[in-house]
């Protein structure tokens, strides 16, 4: 087996702003309160969201709320605006790398550190709801999960997911990220891995950056070299799962595995 081969395809902030996020604010008003119109703004659509959760909020002004707590001074609705025009939605500007959101006129540190504390948050929640729990019969909360960790990264990545033989997941790595299309993986590691933790079957798990989950031909072959290599340890490959922006593929429900 050739051990190289690859996959295809509130109020004031709880940190203080950083320099850069104030910086355009006019001069003659750096360090005074916010003007009334901006404090109505930002209590009512605290309200509305208090009041009608999430759904009842698009996009750009769920990101206005985060984006009070790093500039508590400014009209952020622009901002949030352009963010969602740059990258999407929601979700794509909170998982943006920092790089890329620094690239955007009037982010600076400030920004970049709240939204990935709610980046980090969206990812623990999700990890907490199937870590040291039977994963075969919460399958959802396990699909929610790879879709929280992946299906917005720019690049490749690969996972295992290691479970006992209750099927409990006892692991859960990152084992290799790679490029836009593809990421080298390593059949022997994973299952010296494996045997490590004492585990008796893997979930593998890559994304494609591109979004759609439909699996290359080297996606295939590599499963099916996995599983030789498993079966050979005793070892039960449940699936390999492949997370697209939006919907998710999985080789056991199509017949692949």
């Amino acid at each position: 087996m050739d051990p190289n081969r690859s996959f295809g395809e509130m109020p004031l902030p709880l940190f203080a702003p950083a320099a850069d996020d104030v910086a355009v604010a006019p001069p003659a008003t750096a360090g005074k309160a916010a003007p009334s119109y901006l404090a109505d703004h930002r209590a009512r659509l605290r309200d509305r969201f208090l009041q009608g959760g999430p759904e009842a909020m698009p996009d750009y002004e769920m990101l206005e709320l985060v984006l009070f707590r790093a500039i508590p001074r400014q009209d952020v609705k622009p901002l949030a605006r352009r963010l969602i025009e740059i990258f999407g939605d929601f979700n794509r500007v909170v998982t943006a790398p920092p790089a890329r959101l620094q690239a955007v006129d009037g982010v600076g540190q400030a920004v970049i550190t709240e939204l990935k504390i709610v980046e980090a948050a969206a990812r623990r929640l999700a990890r907490a709801r199937i870590m040291h729990r039977p994963v075969l019969s919460s399958w959802q909360s396990l699909l929610d999960y790879c879709h929280t960790e992946m299906a917005h990264r720019e690049i490749e990545q690969f996972r295992v997911l290691y479970l006992d033989r209750k099927n409990v997941l006892i692991a859960d790595e990152e084992l290799g990220r790679g490029t836009v299309d593809h990421v080298p993986v390593y059949p022997r590691e994973i299952i010296r891995r494996a045997l490590e933790v004492n585990a008796s079957a893997l979930i593998l798990v890559h994304n494609h950056p591109s979004g759609d989950p439909t699996p290359s031909d080297s996606d295939i072959s590599m499963t099916a070299r996995f599983a030789q290599a498993a079966d050979s340890m005793g070892i039960t490959i449940h699936d390999h799962l492949i997370i697209g922006k939006s919907r998710e593929l999985s080789f056991r429900a199509e017949g692949l595995l």
